[in-house]
C-alpha cells in the first residue's frame, strides 16, 4: 500500500507542476462481472438510457399493434353490421305497407339510415350508388309520412337552427378557410343539396298546399331565410349552379321578398345582430349583411348573360313591384348604415398612405396589401350588381310600368298588409330604385362606381325626357304644386302620350345613324336633322322678353324657394336621378347636339331645367339646408355647374336667369365677402357644417351675384388681406422694409425672376423698382407706384410674347395666350412659368390691368375645372372640326387609318404619345371612335397642359387665394385681369381725371380734349387708353379704381393767341408716362390739331420718345 501511495504521488506531481499543459484524465470505473476493460461514466449513462428507450418503444409498439387490431376488428364488424343493416332496411322499406307513424319513422327509418349512411361515407372513398338510392328513399319516406308537417314547422322556427347551420356550412365550405382536403367533392355536393332541400322545403310545401301548412310557417321560414341565407356573401357563386334555380324559383323568392317588406324591422334587427356575431361575413365593417342581401336579391331575381349586356330577363313569375320595393327597402337600410358608419377606411393606413410618392414608398407592405384587398372587395361587390347597369333591366321595368298604367286598378283590401306592395309598378318606384343604386355605388367607389349605371341611364331612349316631364309638371305648372307630387308621380307614364311620342321617334330617323351615341340621342327626342331649321326659326335661344326686368320672377321657381326641404321625398328622388343622369350626359354632349339638333331637350327646356336647378341650389344653401339631402344637392350642383359653364361658352339663356333667385335678397358686398372668407376658413378646418349659409351660397353658386358685385367682393378680399397683413407688421407702402430690386431694361425677365421668384407670398409687399437703361446707366426717379406698375407691365409684355418661348397664341381669331408645351424642355422653363403666375397674381392683387387674355382652356385649369370636348374649339378649331368629322363619320372609320396616338413636334423633333396603353397597335373603329375622339380632346385640353398650368397656379395662389378665384368663370377671369369691354364711358373717365401742371377742368385745351375723344371711334378710344395706361380696357368697376389715377399734365408751348383761328398751332406731339397713367398734353388751340396729333401719337405705338 505504501508503494502504491508513492506511485500515486509521483503521478500527481507532474500534473501539479504543469497543470495547463495536460488535462486530467477522466475517472475510470469497471463494470461488475465484466472484463478488466474500463468505461467512462458518461458512456455508461448513455448506454443505460438507450436500453430504457428501447424497452419503452417495445411496449408502445405492442400497445399500438393491439389498438390496430381492435380498430380493424371494429371496422370489420361495423362494415358487416352496416351492410347487413342496410340490406334489412332496404327490404323493410320495400315491404312495409302499413301507416307510417312518427315512432316508426324515427326508429325504423331515420336511426338505421343515419347509422349505415355515416358508415358508408367512412368505409368508401366515393359514394356508392346503393347509398344514393337509400338517401332518396329515406327523404321520400320522410316527406310522405305524417311527420312532415311537424318537421317543416320545426324547420321554419328559429329553434331548429337549420338556416344558421346552413349559412355557416356554405360560408366555411366556400370561403377562404376551406381546404380542398376538408370534404370530398361528392360528399360536399350531397350535403349542400340536402341542406338546401331542407331549407327550401317549407316554401315548396306551402306552394303545393300539402298537409295544410299555414302561411305563418312560411312567414317564419322566410324570415329565417332572409336573415341567414340571403346574407351569405356571393350566394349565387357559393351555391352549385345546378341548385341555383331552386333559389330563383318564384315560389321561394316571392314569399321571401314579401315577408321582407312586411317584417323589415324585425329582419333588419336580426341582420344587425348577425353582423356583430362571429358567424358574420369576412368584412362586416365594410359590407354589412343588408348589403349582401341586396346583391343576392338582385342576382337571384334576374337571369342574364355575362358576355352581353343587351339580353336578360327577370325570373318567371316574379312580381316586379315587390322586387323593386324590396330592393328599395334594403337599399335605404344600407344607405342608413353607410351614413352612420361611413364606408370605412383602414385607420392604420391613414398615417402611411398619402398623395405623394414618398409616403407610398415608406408604407408598410402588409398595410398596402390589406388596403388593396379591401379595394378589390369593393370593386367585386359593385360588380355583383351587374344586372342593374344593363339596359334590359331598365327597359323591362319601364315597359311593365307602362303596361300597369294602361290596366284598370284592382280593388285591394287594406286588411292584408301585403296588398300594399302588390299594386302597379310606377315611374316613381323605378326612380327610387336607381337613385338608391347610384348612391350605394358612389359610397363604395366615389371615383367611378356609378359610371356604368349612369352610362346606361343616359342613353336609354326617352328615360330622361320622361323624368323631366314629371318634374316639369310638378314645378312649373301653376295648377300643380308640391302638394300634388304623388299624383304626378303616379301618372308619370302616360299611355297615350308615350304612344304618340314613340310613334314620332320611330318615324324620325337621324341621318347619322352610323354613329351609335348620336343616333341614341336622336331617339331620345325624336328630332331629325331636318328639324334643325324649324327649331332655329321658331325657338330662338333668347326671346325678346327674356331680358326684361320682370323676367327674373319667372326664373325663380316658387316650389323650390325653401330648397330641398320644400319638396316631397318622391320628387326629391326623381330630381336626384335626373340631375345625376343628365350631368353625366352633358359631359359627352357636344355643341352640335346641344344647340343645333337640340337633344335631348329643346333650348327652351334647357332654360327651364337651369332655372329649376338654380333656384333649388341657391335656396338650399341660403336656408342653410344644403346638407339636408346631400346626394340630391351634390347632383344638382354638378348638373347646374355644367349647364352654367356651357352657357358661359355659348349662351343659351338670359343673364337674368342665373341671378333670379338672389335678386331680392342679396346681402351687402362687404358682408358677403366676410361670409365667403369665413366659410373658406371653416372648410379648411374640416368644419363645413358650421359655415354661414350665405358663405356657402357664394362658394357654390357665385353666379347668382352679378359680375360687378363679384368684382367688388374680390377687391374687398384683397382689402381685408392687406389690413390683416398690416396688423401683422408687414410693410404695406413705400419706405424702409419694402422690397428693393434693380432691373436692367434689356434683361427685365431674367432680373425679375432672379430677384423676386424666391419671395413667394412676400411678393404682396411693396416693391421699389430701380431701372438700369440699355446703356448700363441707372435711371433717375423714385418709385411711388408708377415704376412698379411699369415693371409689371413690361415684364409681362416681354415674357408673354410668343417670341420669348414660354407662351404661344391659339389659332383662333382672339389669339389668346397659352403655355408653350416646349417650355417643359427648356432650362428653368417650369420655374419661369411659376414666376409668371406670381407676376399675374401681383397685378391682380394691386389692381394693375394687363392687356392680355389667356386661353379659356388654360384658365379652366387654374380654376380647378376639367375641360371637355367642345372647349377644344377655343384652342384648336381645326383639330375640333376634324374630330367632329370622325365622330359623325358615316362610313367605316378604319378607312381613315387612325390609331390611339397623337403626334406633336417639340424642339424640332416629332414625338408620338400613346393615348392609352398599347395605342400604337390599336386601330380606331366605329365601335371605339368615340373613345378616340374624347381621348384626343382629353390629351389636348387636360393632360398636355396640366403640368404647365399647375406650375402657373402654384405661383398665382401665392398672392391670390383659390377661394377668391372661385368667384369667376374663365372669361370673367380674363376680364378681371385685362379690364372691361373694348370701349369705355367718357363721362366716367372725365369724372375721375386729375389735372396737373396748370390744367384745370375749365381749361380750353381740356375742353377740346374731351370734345375730341367723345367723337373718337371705340377702337380709337381704346388706343388712347392703351397709350396712357398700357392697357386698352377700362377697369371693371370704373376709372375710380384705376391706380394711379388718370392724369392730364400740361405741357406749355409758346404759340400766338391768333393760332385759335388760323396760322401755326402747337407742333409738339402728346406723350405719356404709362407708369403714372399720365397724358402729357401740349396746349393745343384748335380741335383739329389736337385730334390729328393725338391720333398720330396713339397710332405710332410709342410714348416718351415722341416728346
Amino acid at each position: 500500500m505504501t508503494h502504491e501511495r508513492e506511485r500515486e504521488r509521483e503521478r500527481e506531481q507532474p500534473w501539479k507542476s504543469n497543470s495547463m499543459a495536460t488535462p486530467p484524465r477522466k475517472q475510470q470505473v469497471s463494470l461488475r462481472g465484466a472484463s478488466a476493460k474500463e468505461i467512462t461514466r458518461d458512456a455508461l449513462l448513455e448506454k443505460v438510457c438507450h436500453e430504457r428507450e428501447l424497452r419503452n418503444y417495445t411496449r408502445r409498439a405492442a400497445a399500438a399493434a393491439l389498438f390496430i387490431q381492435k380498430v380493424w376488428r371494429r371496422y370489420h364488424t361495423t362494415k358487416k353490421v352496416a351492410r347487413q343493416l342496410q340490406e334489412e332496411w332496404e327490404m323493410s322499406m320495400t315491404q312495409y305497407d302499413d301507416l307510417m307513424t312518427s315512432g316508426w319513422v324515427s326508429s325504423n327509418v331515420l336511426r338505421p339510415f343515419l347509422f349505415f349512411v355515416t358508415c358508408s361515407s367512412t368505409l368508401h372513398q366515393k359514394l356508392q350508388i346503393t347509398t344514393i338510392k337509400c338517401m332518396l328513399t329515406c327523404f321520400k319516406t320522410i316527406l310522405q309520412s305524417i311527420a312532415v308537417k311537424n318537421l317543416i314547422e320545426f324547420i321554419a322556427t328559429g329553434k331548429s337552427g337549420l338556416y344558421s347551420s346552413v349559412r355557416r356550412y356554405i360560408m366555411n365550405s366556400n370561403g377562404p378557410l376551406r381546404r380542398k382536403s376538408d370534404v370530398l367533392t361528392d360528399d360536399h355536393f350531397l350535403i349542400t343539396a340536402s341542406a338546401i332541400t331542407l331549407a327550401l322545403r317549407p316554401f315548396h310545401v306551402a306552394d303545393l298546399n300539402i298537409n295544410d301548412v299555414g302561411l305563418s310557417d312560411v312567414k317564419d321560414a322566410a324570415e329565417q331565410y332572409c336573415t341567414f341565407l340571403l346574407t351569405v356573401p356571393w350566394l349565387s357563386q357559393c351555391v352549385p349552379a345546378v341548385l341555383l334555380p331552386a333559389f330563383k324559383h318564384a315560389s321561394v323568392l316571392s314569399p321571401c321578398l314579401l315577408t321582407l317588406l312586411i317584417s323589415k324591422e324585425r329582419i333588419f334587427v336580426e341582420m344587425s345582430k348577425l353582423d356583430q356575431s362571429k358567424f358574420c361575413s369576412s368584412c362586416p365593417n365594410l359590407i354589412p349583411s343588408s348589403g349582401w342581401a341586396l346583391a343576392n336579391i338582385i342576382n337571384l331575381a334576374t337571369e342574364y348573360d355575362n358576355g352581353s349586356g343587351d339580353s336578360g330577363r327577370f325570373v318567371q313569375g316574379l312580381d316586379c313591384r315587390v322586387y323593386v320595393h324590396s330592393v328599395i327597402t334594403i337599399s335605404e337600410n344600407l344607405l342608413c348604415w353607410l351614413e352612420n358608419c361611413g364606408c370605412p377606411r383602414n385607420e392604420e393606413n391613414d398615417e402611411y398612405i398619402g398623395n405623394d410618392e414618398s409616403s407610398i414608398e415608406t408604407a408598410d407592405p402588409d398595410i398596402l396589401e390589406k388596403t388593396a384587398s379591401l379595394g378589390s372587395l369593393k370593386v367585386s361587390y359593385i360588380e355583383a350588381f351587374k344586372p342593374v347597369y344593363q339596359q334590359w333591366h331598365l327597359m323591362k321595368l319601364l315597359a311593365m310600368a307602362k303596361k300597369d298604367f294602361s290596366m284598370p286598378e284592382a280593388d285591394t283590401s287594406a286588411a292584408n298588409p301585403s296588398f300594399e306592395y302588390c299594386g302597379k309598378l310606377e315611374l316613381i318606384d323605378i326612380a327610387f330604385f336607381y337613385s338608391c343604386m347610384l348612391r350605394i355605388f358612389s359610397s363604395f367607389n366615389p371615383m367611378g362606381g356609378s359610371m356604368p349605371t349612369l352610362n346606361m341611364l343616359s342613353f336609354t331612349p326617352g328615360f330622361l325626357v320622361e323624368l323631366w316631364r314629371v318634374l316639369e309638371g310638378s314645378f312649373l305648372c301653376q295648377e300643380d304644386h308640391v302638394g300634388n307630387d304623388d299624383k304626378l308621380c303616379k301618372n308619370g307614364i302616360s299611355g297615350s302620350h308615350n304612344d304618340i311620342v314613340m310613334e314620332k321617334k320611330q318615324g324620325r330617323v337621324a341621318k347619322d345613324a352610323g354613329n351609335k351615341w348620336t343616333s341614341v340621342l336622336q331617339k331620345i327626342t325624336g328630332k331629325s336633322c331636318n328639324d334643325v331649321d324649324y327649331v332655329q326659326s321658331t325657338n330662338s335661344p333668347l326671346g325678346p322678353s327674356l331680358d326684361d326686368g320682370d323676367a327674373c320672377d319667372s326664373w325663380d321657381v316658387e316650389p323650390l324657394r325653401r330648397g330641398s326641404q320644400g319638396i316631397s321625398k318622391e320628387i326629391s328622388c326623381l330630381l336626384h336621378l335626373f340631375c345625376a343622369t343628365y350631368a353625366h350626359l352633358l359631359l359627352v354632349l357636344d355643341d352640335i347636339e346641344f344647340y343645333e339638333k337640340q337633344v335631348p331637350f329643346m333650348l327652351e327646356q334647357q332654360r327651364r331645367i337651369a332655372s329649376v336647378l338654380n333656384t333649388l341650389v341657391y335656396n338650399g344653401f341660403s336656408h342653410n339646408n344644403g346638407h339636408h339631402n346631400k346626394p340630391l344637392m351634390d347632383a344638382a350642383v354638378r348638373c347646374l355647374h355644367l349647364l352654367y359653364e356651357r352657357d358661359c361658352r355659348h349662351r343659351f339663356s338670359p343673364p337674368s336667369l342665373w341671378i333670379a333667385p338672389a335678386r331680392k335678397g342679396r346681402p351687402p358686398i362687404a358682408a358677403a365677402a366676410r361670409a365667403h372668407e369665413a366659410v373658406t376658413a371653416n372648410l379648411r378646418s374640416a368644419d363645413a357644417l358650421t359655415s354661414p349659409s350665405m358663405g356657402s351660397v357664394i362658394t357654390t353658386t357665385p353666379h347668382v351675384f352679378p359680375f360687378e358685385e363679384r368684382v367688388q367682393m374680390f377687391r374687398e378680399f384683397i382689402k381685408l388681406d392687406k389690413v390683416s397683413r398690416r396688423m401683422a407688421g408687414e410693410v404695406a407702402g413705400p419706405g424702409p422694409g419694402s422690397i428693393e430690386i434693380v432691373v436692367r431694361r434689356d434683361h427685365i425677365v431674367e432680373d425679375g425672376f432672379k430677384q423676386l421668384n424666391f419671395l413667394g407670398s412676400r411678393l404682396k409687399s411693396w416693391i421699389n423698382v430701380s431701372f438700369v437703361s440699355e446703356c448700363g446707366l441707372p435711371e433717375a426717379g423714385l418709385d411711388y407706384g408708377g415704376l412698379s406698375k411699369e415693371f409689371l407691365t413690361d415684364i409681362s409684355r416681354t415674357a408673354f410674347d410668343p417670341g420669348y418661348g414660354l407662351f404661344s397664341q391659339t389659332s383662333t381669331s382672339e389669339r389668346c395666350l397659352i403655355p408653350n408645351t416646349a417650355a417643359r424642355l427648356v432650362e428653368n422653363g417650369m420655374q419661369m412659368i411659376e414666376f409668371l403666375g406670381r407676376v399675374v397674381g401681383k397685378a391682380l392683387y394691386e389692381g394693375i390691368l394687363l392687356d392680355y387674355s389667356f386661353s379659356l382652356v388654360f384658365v379652366q385649369k387654374l380654376l380647378g375645372r376639367y375641360s371637355f370636348l367642345d372647349e377644344l374649339s377655343t384652342l384648336d378649331p381645326e383639330l375640333y372640326r376634324n374630330l367632329m368629322y370622325v365622330k359623325h363619320y358615316e362610313g367605316d372609320v378604319r378607312e381613315l387609318s387612325l390609331d390611339f396616338t397623337v403626334t406633336e413636334e417639340l424642339l424640332g423633333q416629332r414625338v408620338v404619345t400613346e393615348l392609352k396603353s398599347g395605342g400604337k397597335n390599336m386601330a380606331v373603329t366605329n365601335e371605339n371612335k368615340l373613345q378616340y375622339v374624347h381621348a384626343i380632346a382629353d390629351y389636348k385640353l387636360n393632360r398636355q397642359i396640366l403640368p404647365l398650368a399647375n406650375a402657373f397656379y402654384r405661383g398665382l395662389i401665392d398672392l391670390i387665394s383659390p377661394s377668391w378665384l372661385s368667384l369667376f368663370n374663365a372669361s370673367e377671369f380674363n376680364q378681371l385681369l385685362s379690364g372691361g369691354k373694348h370701349d369705355f364711358d367718357v363721362d366716367d373717365l372725365r369724372s375721375n381725371t386729375r389735372y396737373t401742371g396748370g390744367y384745370s377742368e375749365g381749361s380750353r385745351t381740356i375742353k377740346l380734349f374731351w370734345e375730341v375723344i367723345t367723337g373718337f371711334e371705340p377702337k380709337e378710344r381704346c388706343m388712347l387708353l392703351k397709350f396712357v395706361t398700357s392697357c386698352s380696357r377700362a377697369p371693371l368697376l370704373g376709372f375710380k379704381h384705376l391706380q394711379p389715377t388718370f392724369t392730364i399734365h400740361k405741357v406749355a408751348c409758346d404759340v400766338p393767341l391768333w393760332a385759335m383761328i388760323g396760322g401755326q398751332d402747337v407742333d409738339r406731339l402728346p406723350s405719356a408716362s404709362t407708369c403714372y397713367n399720365t397724358l402729357k398734353l401740349p396746349t393745343y388751340k384748335r380741335p383739329s390739331t389736337l385730334r390729328n396729333k393725338l391720333l398720330y401719337a396713339i397710332s405710332s405705338n410709342a410714348g416718351f420718345e415722341l416728346s
